[in-house]
């Protein structure tokens, strides 16, 4: 049986490094499910565009969006949805964050930079206009507390406040005990430095602006690593497997809505065709069990 097509897709960059982890990323992902047809797409920069790679999908095939991105914002909210939308039989998976293996690698990030217990953290994400995006990295922020004793906050590079140039400057003011410290400075220790865990995928424009914020470390983005791609398989699937339960649903739902002063019972036959034949053939081909 064929298995939905994958749209794997990013932001997109002009960094020739950011490119390539992320087509890497693909690559992985290709890798961990030999058969699948991974398929390349972006919102902005680069090409092909999202809405391009939809339109051009073979008829009849079905196909799952999966955002390699970190939290739901407007890229995941209209730029997919749309595209979506706009092809019967696809659906979007959820995007890769937030999720407690992200907190796990940015835990690594920050000892691989030899980060200690007496350094603040900002956890600085992209950010978005859309609100459901900070509340994607607040919970990635609670996930990521669990694993470290750091006093840790988050902040945006845009759309989005605090902005990171001001957490590493509050969080500095802290370490030095100046008027902002304020009560919940009490945790942390004089004389650690100001560290930025970058909650960005790849090496691009956000993460450039990371380095002039002010901070004494900055970690590496979350790529390359093997978990993005378990990550993103896993979005695949539960797309799929909702997919596959709503199609399963559609014809009990569609008879129970029928009208009941409906004429006498059609030939067994006639039973066969129609929406119920559609739908038992989409299941059957595009999400056995």
């Amino acid at each position: 049986m064929n298995s939905p097509i994958m749209i794997a897709c990013a932001h997109g960059t002009s960094s020739t490094q950011g490119a390539a982890e992320v087509n890497a990323l693909r690559a992985a992902i290709a890798g961990l499910r030999p058969g699948l047809d991974v398929r390349e797409a972006y919102v902005d920069v680069q090409q092909p565009d999202l809405v391009d790679v939809v339109a051009g999908l073979p008829e009849g095939e079905a196909a799952v969006v999966v955002p390699l991105l970190l939290s739901v914002g407007y890229h995941v909210k209209v730029d997919i949805a749309r595209a979506v939308k706009s092809r019967p039989g696809s659906a979007a998976a959820a995007p890769l964050g937030p999720d407690p293996r992200l907190a796990a690698l940015l835990d690594q990030r920050l000892r691989e930079a030899g980060v200690t217990d007496n350094d603040v953290v900002v956890l600085a994400a992209a950010g978005s206009s859309n609100p459901n995006a900070a509340v994607s990295v607040e919970e990635l922020l609670g996930q990521l507390r669990a694993l470290r004793s750091n006093r840790i906050v988050a902040a945006y590079g845009a759309s989005a406040q605090p902005s990171v140039p001001d957490a590493v400057a509050m969080l500095r003011e802290e370490l030095e005990g100046g008027a902002g410290a304020g009560e919940s400075a009490g945790a942390v220790d004089v004389g650690g430095r100001v560290v930025i865990a970058s909650y960005l995928l790849a090496p691009g424009f956000f993460h450039d602006q990371l380095a002039k914020a002010g901070a004494d470390v900055v970690t590496e983005p979350l790529l390359p690593s093997p978990v993005l791609a378990e990550i993103a398989l896993d979005r695949y699937d539960a797309a799929v497997a909702k997919a596959r339960e709503a199609a399963a649903h559609a014809p009990a739902e569609t008879a129970a809505q029928a009208p009941q002063t409906a004429p006498a019972e059609p030939p067994a036959n006639a039973q066969e065709g129609g929406l119920f034949k559609v739908v038992r053939r989409f299941v059957t081909k595009y999400f056995p069990r």
